[in-house]
């Protein structure tokens, strides 16, 4: 770009800058989308969205205000510029670009003028805390549409933070405009490096275990998540799984990938061989990106990342393949109980624990979702425990844990389509008429609720 035709656009900036707050006649605007009255009555109503291109001068703005200042690690008169022209654009596709740099500010200033830039494309007050929450709640609960080239954008932020996300930041079935940071970078290490330290949440691969008398560390109340596969049984306490996040194992002979999302309050097992021809195992990990409030994984044999709570490859030469992985059932329960029925089941070791004990649903989770997640289905409470399936006709089904527990401890069938679920070393699984297993889990209603959202809630 020569330096006569930057200054001729900065001039432009500077006069779309002195437009903050006028209308903006020439564009068009399609209809705002009808939304139900319980997000109106909780994040308000949806402002009008332009459709078609942006113009050559506000993409021009976009680009020195989201890419330039982030390759440059720099923030000037020209960025500031840039940010009131595109708040003069009165554009709310810009909010989702805006929301993506706030993420990772950390200066006060620039975030104010980010949270004020994202206040007026969206046409609301500026929020005082929780600025990048209330603004992302807002754009997911209103689902308002991304601006054009919207990947190449956020892939230039985020990158410029993270190196390792340039080979997953690709074009796929996903919606880029609900991945944000989740605190932490990429986990990138190779297959079976356990003990590899890392800046990242460290996935555990062929983790050792230890039999159930030998687990003394162990207390009969701690939650653990129980899996069995072609009769073999291993607890995963949830102590280790609130560290590792995610496990690659082998049991009963089979292969496991095994994601815990401490947000979702969900544990995960997908089968992880008897794949196509040519598709080699994938090896799970957590790139430290979130999908409301649900963790995103990927495969850092292919670079797919996955949909972790549909086990659905979305980007990469796996989605492209079109591969899905199949589920086992992954029972939450106690340690007392789950031992007493499953007296042969092993047990990951306590050092995998690295010393930690968190205890996230009632100490940081306690108040809610500490992530946007935008609009929960109001049948259920956000943190309401579901045992979660799809019915062999392809419907899921969520069923309210604590009345299917009532119901099924005094011997009452829970049932839905082809799915009966049953009690087991004191939790649920679900299984068919046969009492084969069907894959289910348990979740927060308000992760299951959004990746389902056409889910049927079993009545009791």
């Amino acid at each position: 770009m020569s330096m006569l035709f930057k200054c001729r656009f900065l001039a432009r900036l500077t006069v779309l800058a002195l437009m903050t707050g006028l209308p903006w006649t020439h564009m068009a605007f399609a209809q705002s989308s009808t939304v139900p009255d319980y997000i109106i009555a909780e994040f308000g109503q949806p402002p009008a969205v332009p459709t078609g291109p942006l113009s050559r001068d506000v993409k021009f703005a976009v680009k020195v205000a989201f890419v330039d200042s982030v390759k440059q690690s720099y923030w000037g008169r020209d960025q500031d510029l840039a940010l009131a022209a595109v708040a003069a654009s009165k554009d709310p596709r810009l909010a989702w670009i805006v929301a993506d740099l706030m993420r990772f500010s950390s200066g006060r200033q620039l975030t104010e003028a980010l949270t004020q830039t994202a206040a007026a494309l969206l046409d609301i007050d500026p929020p005082r805390r929780n600025e990048w929450g209330v603004v992302t709640d807002k754009l997911i609960a209103w689902d308002i549409p991304a601006p054009p080239n919207y990947l190449k954008t956020k892939r230039a932020i985020f990158t410029s933070f993270v190196p390792g996300w340039k080979k997953i930041f690709t074009k796929g079935d996903i919606d880029w405009r609900h991945v944000s940071w989740g605190g932490v970078p990429i986990d990138a290490r190779a297959y079976d490096t356990t003990d590899e330290a890392c800046n990242c949440i460290p996935a555990a691969d062929n983790p050792q275990v230890s039999s159930a008398e030998d687990a003394t560390w162990l207390k009969d109340k701690d939650i653990v998540f129980g899996i069995e596969v072609n009769g073999e049984t291993r607890a995963y306490p949830r102590r280790i799984m609130e560290v590792r996040e995610m496990v690659n194992d082998t049991l009963g002979g089979r292969d496991l990938g095994i994601p815990y999302c401490t947000l979702c309050g969900a544990a995960q097992a997908y089968f992880t061989d008897e794949l196509p021809l040519g598709v080699k195992r994938p090896v799970l990990r957590t790139t430290g990106l979130l999908i409301r409030s649900n963790k995103v994984m990927y495969d850092i044999t292919s670079n797919s990342v996955f949909d972790t709570f549909l086990g659905k490859a979305v980007t990469g030469p796996l989605a492209r393949k079109n591969i899905e992985l199949e589920q086992v059932s992954v029972i939450t329960t106690d340690w007392g109980t789950w031992k007493k029925e499953h007296p042969e089941t092993t047990v990951l070791v306590e050092a995998l624990a690295l010393g930690r004990d968190f205890d996230f649903r009632n100490t940081r989770d306690a108040d809610g979702p500490i992530f946007p997640v935008g609009d929960v289905d109001p049948r259920l409470g956000v943190h309401e425990d579901i045992i979660g399936v799809v019915t062999a006709s392809g419907k899921p089904v969520a069923f309210q844990r604590s009345k299917a527990f009532v119901a099924l401890k005094r011997g009452q069938a829970v049932t839905f389509e082809n799915v009966r679920l049953t009690l087991d070393g004191g939790g649920i699984r679900a299984v068919d008429a046969n009492g084969a297993d069907l894959g289910s889990h348990q979740a927060f209603w308000f992760a299951w609720s959004q990746f389902h959202p056409r889910t049927h809630l079993w009545a009791g």
